[in-house]
């Protein structure tokens, strides 16, 4: 007997299909399941179910000041079941992080800040002393279903003196620890967005891709940059990134009149843009990307299998047998 099966499914592609769930799996998907349930789910007319709802760059460990929320604020009560939290924490605290993040509705991974305290201030890789390789490894080795990447904030606030040298570190730490992903935060110059581009490679993340700022994408002209498009074609990931500053509709829809797609969205959420905007939610920042133009099968997308596929969450991001029985009704 299954535990739960859900009706009346409606997928975004507008296909009616019935779920089964069992011990917290998919075990069936069918236009009709009749094995016996101990409950059932019956979806209205103008509801859509997809898989849940994965938000890989948000900011939610409690105990920090600059930028904290917690998880299941983030995370279930906005429809999103998986969340990870972008180098709030870094390899010397993020075992303070662990604990409660287990405790949470929502399922909860994290990248790693290269900075050892991560973000406890705005200039955290301004003290190049505080990347400590061995410790990051050690770190890494000791979370290893927790920890899912690593994160590096290159923006002028962040730097201090040093110029690219905190991503060189970055990417030196990633070939020491299985290439785990690398999300690079992008900003004010310095560095000059050219030296970031020509050190990410294939698969390297580009959060805050469509801001606009003077740093970013976008030329003199208000064209795409050709290193932006040289980044693009080699398969640097671009990702929304949205957060309270960092989205800008006329870059995003230059873009996409250009033919560039973010690969990924995510909110960069936390309290204070959760609660007096402009993110809010998830939800908000999907229908931003629609206003521009994305279909919703493409936004779908983008919080769901792109990135439970990047980042290597199995069993995630789609409705399919032997899947996690996470899904978000909307």
């Amino acid at each position: 007997m299954l535990d739960l099966i859900i009706r009346n499914a409606r997928t975004i592609e507008e296909t009616i299909i019935e779920i089964g769930i069992e011990k917290g799996k998919i075990t069936q998907i069918a236009p009709e399941i009749k094995e016996d349930t101990h409950e059932e789910l019956i979806l209205d007319e103008g509801q859509y179910i997809s898989a849940g709802w994965i938000d890989y760059h948000v900011h939610c460990f409690q105990e920090m000041e600059l930028y904290y929320d917690y998880p299941d604020q983030v995370g279930v009560s906005k429809g999103v079941t998986t969340i990870i939290d972008a180098g709030t924490t870094g390899a010397e605290n993020i075992h303070r992080f662990h604990a409660p993040a287990q405790e949470a509705k929502t399922s909860v991974f994290a990248l790693l800040n290269i900075s050892k305290y991560g973000i406890v201030e705005q200039d955290e890789l301004a003290d190049l002393s505080k990347v400590e390789e061995a410790l990051v490894k050690k770190t890494i080795d000791a979370y290893p279903d927790f920890i899912v990447g690593i994160k590096a904030r290159m923006s002028r606030t962040v730097i201090g003196q040093n110029g690219i040298k905190p991503l060189l570190l970055a990417k030196q730490i990633q070939m020491q620890n299985r290439n785990l992903p690398l999300m690079c935060h992008i900003g004010s110059a310095p560095p000059e967005l050219t030296e970031i581009l020509e050190i990410l490679e294939h698969g390297d993340v580009l959060t805050h891709c469509f801001n606009g700022k003077p740093n970013g994408l976008l030329d003199t002209n208000g064209e795409m940059k050709a290193i932006s498009w040289d980044a693009y074609k080699k398969g640097v990931i671009f990702d929304i990134g949205h957060g309270t500053d960092s989205f800008n509709f006329h870059v995003a829809e230059t873009a996409f009149k250009e033919k560039m797609k973010a690969h990924m969205i995510s909110t960069d959420i936390y309290i204070r843009n959760r609660e007096k905007g402009p993110v809010y939610d998830m939800a908000t920042t999907m229908e931003k990307l629609f206003v521009v133009g994305y279909s919703w099968k493409d936004i779908i997308d983008r919080v769901t299998i792109n990135p439970a596929e990047h980042f290597n969450l199995n069993r995630k991001g789609q409705l399919k047998k032997e899947y996690d029985a996470d899904m978000t009704i909307f």
